[in-house]
């Protein structure tokens, strides 16, 4: 069983996804048997040098949206879906006419399957189930999975291969076959749930993950982006193609043999304004399906007592009637900009074998303004919302910066970025 954390939402968000090989009730209607000509796809076939990238507008908010969509086309005709773009997991999967139970977009919107369900036997199913092996009673069973959400919600589908158009950055356009989960079977008890799109798309580091599969077909190497702006806006781009050649500070993923799907940086020490807050050698997870940053009690509780103190003899006063994030200052503000001269800025201090480099975390990209009107802080105590002793960097972190995760040489990197400047290039499909 293999199990990745997943955190999004326009409120504190936090999901267990478990991946589990068991054949469910309620399958699709058509036979378990998966015919043996379901893989029939025309493999890609690249040009002379590789295309270098796939560029993708983003859209959403920290808050109160509390995600980053991107559209994707898929089947024949290709039929267009809005996906929550995730580093966190590896899955990519769509809500699912097969038909389903409970799921929030209409039928008209949800993707619908046509004999095209992946077999047990077929190596993406090894690769959703890896470092497991998928139990099946038949190696011609479908593959199932199930997501399951730490509010008690889940999705239940099955993994199906079909067509993306995509069209990358040096003119290439391919009809490239992916494999994803077809979600026919939703469950959404509360405020906790899925996003409101379609789906979510999965850049983790596992080899289901969709950069992974273009990687195969040798069309990008696996290479990931994503800039995303305070006003909205952002960029999402799978492969190199774009990387910048100077300005990223870069540090080298650690090799977690206990978890190889996140994207793990360390060990790093926290900064307030400037100075040592004492906290030294803490890891860090980089995702992209964290609206929020996330840190263990200890450097939380050492974080607020800063900023409080920080704050005595200000206008800024406490509004605890507010509830969209645990701590608030009253209002009324229209923008960050009303109260930012009040905070400090923190930052991350990476020390590796070659340099030190620092992510530095200005107070517009750990503050949000309420839907009341309130200032709230974008940092929450991960033990108090189930994340365990995980140090959590979301979206909210990544504002105005290119976020790169480079699978081929195992580093990530970022630079200070106009998303507005990469958003007015000609490569998005």
């Amino acid at each position: 069983m293999n199990v990745e954390m997943k955190i999004t939402s326009s409120t504190t968000m936090v999901f267990l996804f478990l991946v589990m090989s068991a054949n469910f009730p309620g399958t699709f209607s058509y036979t378990k048997q998966i015919p043996a000509k379901l893989n029939s796809f025309q493999l890609p076939q690249p040009k002379s040098g590789a295309a270098s990238s796939v560029f993708l507008r983003a859209l959403g908010s920290i808050y109160p949206l509390g995600y980053f969509a991107v559209n994707l086309t898929v089947g024949k005709p290709p039929k267009l879906f809005d996906f929550d773009f995730d580093t966190g997991s590896d899955l990519t999967w769509v809500q699912c006419d097969a038909p389903c139970t409970g799921c929030t977009k209409p039928p008209e919107k949800q993707y619908k399957p046509h004999k095209n369900i992946v077999p047990c036997s077929n190596p993406r199913c090894a690769a959703l189930h890896w470092p497991n092996p998928p139990r099946c009673k038949h190696p011609n069973d479908q593959c199932d999975y199930e997501i399951e959400y730490g509010d008690g919600g889940s999705s239940i589908g099955a993994l199906v291969t079909d067509l993306f158009p995509l069209r990358f950055s040096n003119g290439s356009v391919f009809n490239v076959p992916l494999t994803f989960g077809c979600g026919y079977n939703q469950h959404n008890p509360g405020p906790l749930s899925p996003p409101d799109t379609a789906g979510v798309l999965g850049l983790g580091r596992g080899r289901i993950s969709i950069v992974s599969q273009l990687r195969e077909y040798g069309l990008i190497r696996n290479v990931i982006g994503h800039c995303i702006g305070q006003n909205g806006r952002g960029v999402l781009f799978l492969g190199d193609g774009k990387v910048p050649s100077s300005g990223v500070a870069w540090t080298p993923m650690l090799q977690n043999s206990a978890d190889l799907k996140h994207y793990i940086l360390g060990p790093a020490e926290l900064l307030y304004s400037g100075k040592s807050c004492g906290l030294k050698d803490l890891t860090l997870i980089f995702d992209s399906g964290a609206s929020y940053a996330y840190f263990t009690s200890r450097v939380y509780q050492e974080i607020v007592s800063l900023i409080m103190r920080d704050l005595i003899g200000t206008p800024l006063k406490l509004a605890p009637d507010d509830k969209t994030l645990p701590i608030c200052w009253r209002g009324p503000f229209k923008a960050l900009g009303q109260v930012t001269e009040y905070f400090k800025p923190l930052a991350l201090s990476f020390t590796n074998r070659r340099n030190s480099v620092r992510l530095v975390v200005p107070p517009e990209a750990y503050l949000v303004i309420s839907g009341r009107k309130n200032v709230c802080l974008g940092i929450l105590n991960g033990s108090e919302a189930e994340v365990g002793e995980n140090n959590i960097i979301g979206e909210i972190f990544m504002q105005d910066k290119m976020v790169i995760y480079d699978n081929e040489k195992q580093r990530i990197g970022w630079k200070p970025e106009d998303c507005n400047t990469l958003l007015s290039l000609n490569h998005f499909i």
